[in-house]
């Protein structure tokens, strides 16, 4: 894959990863108002007017946070990368993406205690500073961990310190993160993981100032945002743009090619793609729907499709009931109803209609959560070893020839608990269902399709879209029946597309284990077949899939791990409470005259040794 590709051809979108692929946080685009260049755009203020390089572009709307441990979205992680640098960071060889070291020296192997957990000892580079001038030491990064990983911050993303030792759910004590002098940190770990370094190039283990995040408010403002990264925050101009300038205090600086970064702030397509034709903006991440075709032909260098790891899906608040006054189910017998009604629903929706004539960005159907792109310790790929059903890959059939067959098994599963009406072929009691969504076209279309779909047997969707903070918090709430939904890989490992549904993880919005779903026991786990005593029979979320979880993120043994995985996405996805769609894609636009660019497939853009012609 080349990241100015008109299009994605599976044998590149593999090749582009090489041994180290890509991560990804909360995939989700979209966001809440749109807005006008501030300065003219391209070669204009005062960069102009020194020569130095400037560049404008338009990732999504105003991002729910700017803090490297609260952020759970791709967009502000984006932005973020550029103003913060970890341990360890993201770099391009070639057409691949690999790990490299950032503010430590070099990347170590971990020396075993003999006690069953391991210690990295990082060594930071000479000379760090923050953006104010103060010296960064490795006090700071341990503070930035202990923080990002403590109860009292809550952040959607502290499971990821799970395999740090030390870690706790509670807060009753704290990870065993130290840092021994000013240039020595020391991360004490109970499980070695292959993913690690990729960890710590994710924003969740940045280093962040104790005396600056003491301000609530701190990441909001640019008079107190200070980062550490090739960038600083010079301007936010609340709904409209965020100016970030280039970091004179970065150990890198004099590499550092862009002098000057505006990420305008819109979840308007049409208002992206007309500042995009007049040359205000040189990249935008959204386009309009119905100009997908068109844009293909008279853009063959600039419309780009490059390859993601992650899954675009549609989530059920299981805490929802969906089953008709007169079903009389209760406890186990109603969940398991719930399930199969989820599921059987998700058996309506055409995914090669949703992805050939809506999305229209090379995705592949989806028929099962974990995406294409994530590999099993033989090589093979994790989602064509999903499921467990001969003549297809996954969950359910996503063929086109399928789609009569799977509308037929969903209209008899439905007949089961819901009135059905044989002369209008319609479904008479099944309880209306709101689909919420962040303001998008794309998103919209997707919606009204299903609405569409569901709408066929009878069953009312009602679409409800918000502004993109406001759908982030809904959603985390649980103050919703069926939203949409979408995840990119944080790293390289199924893991990180699994551990998220852990009943206290932040970014769990379907609320497994969580409000009345936390007592009840409908589900059961066997993993003897892999040498544990585990076997469960009728356990809540807890009592099963945290369990499955917490053992594969012991377990040190790959093969184990993965077979783990295979197991844990079945509890998952029989629960029809994620319904994929489709695997994603990364389509967007950018400038020719934009050299030095890249992103990597977990949905991350840079800028950082970018320039444009004139």
């Amino acid at each position: 894959m080349t990241n100015l590709s008109a299009s994605l051809t599976r044998r590149n979108f593999l090749r582009a990863f090489g041994a180290s692929t890509a991560m990804v946080t909360l995939a989700s685009c979209g966001g809440n108002s749109s807005s006008e260049p501030a300065d003219g755009g391209e070669g204009t203020g005062d960069a102009a007017a020194t020569g130095a390089q400037e560049i404008s572009v338009c990732l999504a709307t105003e991002p729910d946070t700017l803090d490297p441990a609260l952020n759970s979205a791709v967009d502000g992680a984006t932005m973020i990368v550029h103003l913060f640098a970890g341990l360890s960071k993201w770099e391009k060889d070639g057409e691949k993406y690999v790990i490299a070291p950032d503010c430590a020296t070099e990347l170590p192997e971990p020396v075993d205690n003999g006690d069953g957990t391991s210690t990295y000892t990082y060594t930071l580079r000479d000379g760090l500073k923050w953006s104010d001038g103060k010296d960064l030491t490795a006090k700071d990064f341990e503070f930035a961990m202990k923080r990002a990983s403590s109860a009292d911050l809550a952040a959607d993303y502290a499971y990821l310190y799970e395999i740090v030792n030390g870690y706790s759910e509670d807060g009753s004590s704290e990870v065993n993160i130290q840092a021994t002098d000013d240039k020595t940190l020391q991360i004490t770990v109970d499980t070695v993981v292959p993913y690690w370094n990729e960890l710590l190039a994710f924003p969740t283990f940045f280093p962040v100032r104790e005396d600056v995040v003491s301000n609530e408010g701190w990441a909001t403002d640019p008079s107190t945002y200070v980062s550490n990264g090739a960038y600083t925050m010079t301007g936010w101009d609340h709904n409209s743009v965020i100016t970030v300038e280039k970091n004179a205090n970065f150990y890198d600086a004099d590499e550092i090619t862009m002098d000057k970064i505006n990420f305008y702030l819109s979840d308007d397509a049409n208002n992206m793609l007309s500042n995009f034709q007049n040359g205000d903006w040189q990249l935008i991440d959204d386009v309009p729907t119905n100009e997908i075709a068109s844009l293909k032909e008279q853009y063959p260098d600039e419309f780009v499709v490059a390859g993601q790891i992650g899954t675009y899906y549609v989530g059920w608040n299981v805490n929802v009931d969906i089953l008709p006054a007169s079903a009389g189910l209760s406890g186990v017998e109603a969940e398991n109803a719930r399930a199969e009604i989820r599921n059987a629903i998700g058996l309506l929706f055409d995914r090669n209609y949703i992805v050939e004539q809506i999305a229209q960005g090379g995705q592949v159907p989806a028929s099962s959560f974990v995406s294409m792109g994530l590999t099993e310790p033989d090589g093979s790929e994790f989602y064509k070893n999903a499921g467990h059903n001969d003549g297809y890959v996954g969950y359910y059939d996503v063929s086109a020839d399928a789609l009569q067959s799977n509308y037929d098994k969903a209209v008899e599963t439905l007949k089961k608990y819901y009135t059905f009406d044989e002369a209008s072929g319609t479904f008479t009691d099944v309880p209306a269902l709101t689909y919420l969504y962040n303001t998008s076209e794309g998103h919209k279309a997707i919606g009204e399709y299903l609405a569409s779909a569901v709408g066929q047997v009878g069953i009312t969707m009602n679409l409800e879209n918000q502004e993109w903070n406001t759908f982030l918090n809904t959603r985390k709430a649980g103050d919703y029946t069926v939203a949409r939904n979408g995840w990119l890989c944080d790293y390289n490992d199924p893991i990180s597309m699994l551990d998220m549904w852990v009943t206290n993880s932040g970014n769990n919005d379907c609320q497994f284990g969580k409000g009345d779903h936390a007592d009840v026991a409908a589900y059961s786990i066997d993993l003897t077949d892999l040498g544990y005593d585990t076997k469960v029979d009728g356990g809540t979320w807890a009592d099963t899939y945290d369990v499955i979880i917490d053992t594969i993120k012991s377990e040190s043994d790959n093969d184990k791990r993965f077979a783990l995985m295979h197991k844990a996405e079945d509890l998952l996805m029989s629960t029809g409470a994620i319904c994929p769609l489709y695997f994603y894609t990364d389509l967007y636009m950018i400038s020719n005259k934009v050299k030095g660019f890249f992103s990597i497939p977990l949905g991350y853009k840079f800028f950082h040794y970018t320039t444009v012609e004139a």
